[in-house]
């Protein structure tokens, strides 16, 4: 008899999971991921791309199944998703895991949140749904990180691994929550795999589409749950076949191995890193950095120039092309900007450092950032290249005019296990995002009704906190 597939190992992971919960420990870090989402999704509502994915699941007729955020009324499960995953992504405050290099949460969440209501499971099926969602979603990505590379090979081609990766892990969610057997998850994670796409151009040079990866991800992965429960079926060898997922998009740079290794007795779930800022990951170090020389003193009006250093394949996202990234065209894409991002938290910045207000246009085109922004060099560290990706590294050096040379070196990025944000961070970052949709306290509810998912009711109480009578776009 043949050893089991990859696909049907993760099935058989998934339905041990859903028999026997994952334990209240990883229960609450789940918990943590679904109040995290909504902060995010909820800062989000105002955003182009949110209101052209409302428009067009306005457009679409079907079941009154899920609620989708900011809406009234309920929609097809696969519309909610689509919705809940672009909010989610959309202002790249989502969750980081390393070294796959991807946002786990704001696929699998938004999915299980919408099946979850279709197929009317218990708050603790949610949390679990989750946890396993995201597993398969991180151990996904991880197969595609190449050690002599030193990356993820999905993002050295240009591929969105949080998308191609997160909607066979939604899928897995979706199937869990639906009640498939074995078969059937496997099903669903084969259909899912011929979904998942997503290339990560407009992170150089421009265009707001990755913006819904994350929501066509979890459409996918609804979609893909509902053909299985309705008899389509996937290939048995769908990751580690010859045409399977792991050889098409990472060739023989893949280690198909690594996804099933030691799978439901070591969890990725709680390494995955919150995010501090709402900006790509790959920026954080040189905000940390430029935070903690403003906090020895150094203001932008004595700087000559700054050095930021850091792995060169993040360069490639941050630094690359300079001049885009000195003078950004937009909030969005200063979000993925080194020199911005530095200059800006140098200046001063909201929220844990910086927040929503400094990736607006208007202050993507502030003079005084700008002016900042181009006295940055970006240039190869060779000691954050030895780091990453397991953390995203970073070091930077201020010439100031009076001589003085100064440099902060940053190797554990805030968010993560090493350098945790606390409770009280969590809670101020989702009290902020939340400042324009929600009252204070409802916005206190909502984390009550959150943090007690696992307990019976406490879904349902969710869902109405989160009902609106009228559609909410916060300007």
């Amino acid at each position: 008899m043949s050893a089991p597939t990859i696909v049907h190992q993760l099935a058989d992971f998934a339905i041990t999971t859903r028999t026997h919960g994952v334990g209240s420990e990883l229960r609450a870090d789940a918990a943590r991921r679904v109040l995290d989402v909504l902060g995010n999704s909820l800062a989000a509502l105002h955003t182009p791309a949110a209101a052209a994915v409302r428009a067009v699941i306005l457009e679409w007729e079907g079941a009154s199944q899920a609620t989708a955020l900011g809406q009234p009324g309920r929609y097809p499960a696969a519309g909610a998703a689509l919705l809940g995953g672009t909010l989610a992504h959309a202002l790249d405050f989502d969750d980081t895991h390393l070294p796959s290099v991807l946002h786990p949460s704001a696929t699998v969440v938004p999915t299980a949140l919408a099946v979850a209501q279709t197929a009317g499971a218990s708050g603790a099926a949610l949390l679990d749904a989750i946890a396993v969602g995201v597993e398969v979603t991180v151990r996904l990505g991880m197969a595609g990180y190449d050690r002599a590379l030193g990356n993820s090979v999905f993002f050295e081609r240009g591929q969105h691994a949080t998308a191609i990766c997160g909607a066979v892990g939604g899928a897995a969610a979706a199937a869990m929550l639906y009640g498939l057997d074995a078969d059937g998850v496997a099903h669903a994670l084969g259909i899912a795999a011929s979904m998942g796409s997503g290339l990560l151009e407009a992170n150089r040079t421009g265009g707001t589409v990755k913006r819904v990866h994350c929501g066509w991800a979890a459409h996918a992965a609804v979609t893909a749950a509902s053909l299985a429960r309705h008899g389509l079926t996937g290939p048995p060898t769908v990751i580690e076949g010859r045409f399977g997922l792991l050889q098409a998009f990472c060739g023989d740079q893949a280690t198909p191995d690594v996804v099933t290794a030691e799978l439901g007795e070591r969890w990725e779930l709680p390494g995955v890193f919150f995010k501090p800022y709402p900006c790509n990951h790959f920026t954080h170090a040189g905000i940390d950095a430029a935070l903690r020389l403003r906090a020895r003193g150094v203001r932008a009006a004595e700087v000559d120039g700054l050095v930021l250093g850091a792995p060169a394949p993040v360069l490639r996202t941050i630094g690359e092309p300079i001049e885009h990234k000195r003078h950004p065209e937009s909030g969005y894409h200063a979000a993925f900007s080194g020199p911005y991002t530095v200059a800006a938290a140098l200046l001063g910045g909201g929220g844990l450092g910086l927040f929503h207000e400094d990736f607006t246009d208007a202050m993507a085109a502030d003079p005084r950032r700008l002016a900042l922004a181009a006295k940055v060099e970006c240039v190869p560290d060779t000691r954050s290249e030895q780091i990453f990706p397991f953390q995203f590294p970073a070091v930077l050096t201020a010439r100031l005019r009076d001589g003085r040379t100064l440099t902060e070196r940053v190797e554990v990025n805030r968010g993560g296990p090493g350098n945790p944000l606390s409770a009280s961070e969590l809670a101020t970052k989702f009290r902020l995002n939340t400042a324009r949709a929600l009252t204070p306290a409802r916005a206190d509810a909502v984390t009550e009704a959150v943090y007690g998912l696992a307990a019976p009711g406490r879904f349902e109480e969710l869902l109405t906190l989160l009902e609106v009578t009228e559609p909410v776009v916060p300007g």
